[in-house]
C-alpha cells in the first residue's frame, strides 16, 4: 500500500526562547515491511544540527531553536510503501538484546492493577492467544478517550483512571507482557484511518516477542494487529524512548503546540 504523509508540529512561545534543543524521531526507515520512497524534514525557527541512530536504531534529528525564537515548526512529509499485512514484524533485531525489553521503566512500572491483568496471559493455551486476550482485557478496562491522560502518564495511572489513548494502551500492554515473562516494546508511527485524511495525531502500538514468530504487533486501541495501513517510525521500552519529539529549553516562556497530520493512499 502506498501512503502519502504530511505531519506538521508547531510550537509557539509567549516570550523569546534563549535556548532550545529537540530530539525529533519522525523519520521512517526502509526494511522488509516498508519502503521509504521519499521523505523530507523541514524546520523553521530552528536549525538541523545532527541526524543519528539512537540506541534503538531510531533515526533521530537534533533541532536547535534559533536564539530568540517565538515559534518553531517541524514539518515531515513523504511517501512510504508498506508490505506487512499480518502484524508479524518477525525475527528482526537491533542492538538491544531481548532481556532489555523485559525491564520496567518509570512509565511502565507495574502496580496492583497491571499485575492482575498480566495473569490473563498465563491462563491461555499459548502465549499468542494470551496476548490477544490481554489486548482485549486492556481496552475493556481502559476505554479509549474515557479519561484525561498526558505525555507523562504512567501505565498504572491510566489503568487506575479507567481511560486513555493509544499511548496508554501500549504502555499497559508492554508492562503486563513483561510481567508474564514476554519481551515487549513500544512502537510509534502512523495509522491511516479508512474514513478520513486528516488524523487527530500520530499513533502507537505494542510488540511482543514470541518464540518461533519473533516480534508480533498488537494495536490495543483498535483491537487488531498492525497491517498495511501502519507506518512504523520508532521503538523503545516506553513512550519516552519512542516519542516523536522530546526536548529542553531555557527561559520562562510558556509553550503551546498545534499538530496537523494528513495520511492518504
Amino acid at each position: 500500500m502506498k501512503l502519502s504523509i504530511k505531519h506538521t508540529t508547531q510550537y509557539t512561545y509567549d516570550a523569546p526562547v534563549s535556548y532550545g534543543l529537540q530530539q525529533v524521531r519522525l523519520t521512517p526507515v526502509s526494511g522488509k515491511h516498508q519502503t521509504v520512497n521519499d521523505w523530507q524534514v523541514k524546520v523553521t525557527g530552528g536549525t538541523k544540527e545532527l541526524l543519528f541512530p539512537d540506541q534503538y536504531q531510531n533515526q533521530t534529528l537534533l533541532v536547535k531553536a534559533d536564539q530568540g525564537a517565538t515559534e518553531v515548526t517541524v514539518e515531515v512529509s513523504g511517501e512510504v510503501d508498506t508490505h506487512c499485512a499480518d502484524g508479524v514484524f518477525g525475527k528482526t533485531y537491533g542492538t538491544a538484546p531481548l532481556w532489555h525489553f523485559l525491564q520496567s521503566t518509570p512509565r511502565t512500572q507495574p502496580g496492583k492493577g497491571i499485575r492482575k491483568l498480566a495473569k490473563t496471559v498465563s491462563k491461555a493455551a499459548n502465549p499468542l492467544d494470551g496476548l490477544h486476550a490481554l489486548s482485549k482485557a486492556i481496552i475493556d478496562a481502559v476505554p479509549y478517550g474515557q479519561a484525561d491522560t498526558f505525555a507523562g502518564t504512567t501505565a498504572e495511572e491510566s489503568l487506575t483512571a479507567g481511560g486513555g489513548v493509544c499511548q496508554d494502551h501500549a504502555q499497559i500492554f508492554v508492562s503486563a507482557a513483561r510481567l508474564a515473562g514476554i519481551p515487549a516494546r513500544y512502537v510509534s508511527g502512523y495509522l491511516m484511518m479508512n474514513d478520513r485524511i486528516d488524523q487527530d495525531a500520530s499513533h502507537a502500538w505494542a510488540e511482543a516477542h514470541i518464540d518461533g514468530l519473533g516480534w508480533v504487533g498488537f494495536d490495543v486501541s483498535n483491537g487488531i494487529c498492525p497491517d498495511e495501513r501502519y507506518v512504523r517510525i520508532a521503538t523503545g521500552r516506553d513512550s519516552r524512548d519512542a516519542s516523536p519529539i522530546t526536548g529542553v529549553r531555557m527561559g520562562a516562556a510558556s509553550e503551546s503546540m498545534i499538530v496537523s497530520l494528513q495520511i492518504q493512499q
